[in-house]
């Protein structure tokens, strides 16, 4: 069974039912109900301020950022943050740092995986960046994670001012 998920929507009406419950013939696990209504109270309550412009590496050596039509880029939409390179034609481009830092970020967010990125590997490629350091199982997993993806994301954001 194949799997396509690249927004939240594609993930709660259609993938993971569909995979679980159908394809698997498990009955609808209780985290799925639990990560809907987390995410609804996140819309419920996105008075939260402006967006906040962010490049999102997710690779080094070569660097590597979200562009277009990736589920991570529609979890950070939701949560105030735009990532900068959301209309690229490519949905995993290769950029040239001096083009990372110069694109006009207020923040960069820097998850734990597919590249490991830590307090000491990351931020010093952005000087006067608020760095917010996060969770990629939060970030780009579709699956239990995503009951407790709205407050662990949003906090690690927050952190970062």
């Amino acid at each position: 069974m194949v799997t396509e998920v690249r927004t939240l929507e594609q993930a709660f009406a259609r993938e993971l039912d569909r995979v679980l419950v159908h394809g698997c013939g498990l009955p609808r696990p209780g985290w799925l109900d639990e990560a809907e209504a987390a995410w609804a109270d996140v819309r419920a309550g996105r008075a939260t301020g402006a967006e906040r412009r962010a490049v999102v590496p997710v690779w080094r050596r070569p660097w590597m950022v979200l562009g277009r039509d990736t589920f991570a880029g529609d979890l950070l939409a939701r949560l105030g943050v735009r990532h900068l390179y959301a209309e690229h034609p490519e949905r995993y481009p290769r950029i040239p740092i001096d083009e990372l830092t110069g694109r006009g970020a207020e923040l960069v967010v820097l998850p734990d995986e597919p590249y490991r990125f830590t307090a000491d590997d990351g931020p010093e490629a952005f000087p006067g960046l608020p760095a917010a350091l996060v969770s990629g199982r939060h970030l780009t997993w579709y699956g239990p994670s995503l009951a407790e993806a709205p407050a662990v994301l949003g906090a690690a954001l927050a952190a970062a001012r």
